[in-house]
């Protein structure tokens, strides 16, 4: 099933590279990429300090009128916005939901990602998903997690060709 994802994956990739609709119609890109990605978080603080203190990301803003912090990497922004009720939330079913599947991130080398995994293990409120493995029959190598909030976050490094 696996394979399977990947192989659509790519067939849908080069559709979307080609710059012809799944209709088969010259299409023109309209977009220019991902500005941010906004992120419902049952604990506003945890998940901060997760992006901040874990990952090393800096704060960029925030509501706090709508409780809500903006991180950034220096790539990218991801928004952070309180639940009305952290302790009243439905946790995302990955297989019944409909909505964000995961964030993935990418990291600069095998290293950064085993040193990520052995900071996650100390952490109490980081649920590892699994631990850095091959992604299909690689070279990918990746893991996921969950972080304070239950958001799951994938970790990837991709070795250069």
């Amino acid at each position: 099933m696996l394979i399977r994802f990947f192989l659509i994956s790519i067939v849908l990739l080069s559709i979307v590279s080609s710059g012809v609709n799944a209709k088969g119609n010259d299409a023109k890109v309209m977009t220019s990429g991902l500005n941010h990605l906004g992120l419902t978080v049952k604990d506003l603080s945890a998940s901060k300090d997760f992006f901040v203190n874990t990952l090393g990301w800096k704060v960029a803003g925030g509501y706090p009128e709508y409780p809500s912090v903006f991180v950034t990497d220096g790539q990218i922004f991801v928004t952070l916005w309180q639940t009305k009720n952290k302790h009243d939330v439905i946790e995302f079913d990955r297989k019944n939901n409909v909505g964000l599947h995961h964030l993935a991130l990418t990291v600069t080398s095998e290293k950064i990602l085993e040193e990520l995994h052995q900071r996650f293990k100390l952490l109490p409120n980081i649920v590892i998903e699994f631990s850095p493995e091959l992604n299909g029959k690689g070279p990918t190598v990746h893991m996921i997690i969950r972080e304070p909030s239950g958001n799951r976050i994938e970790f990837a490094y991709s070795p250069k060709k």
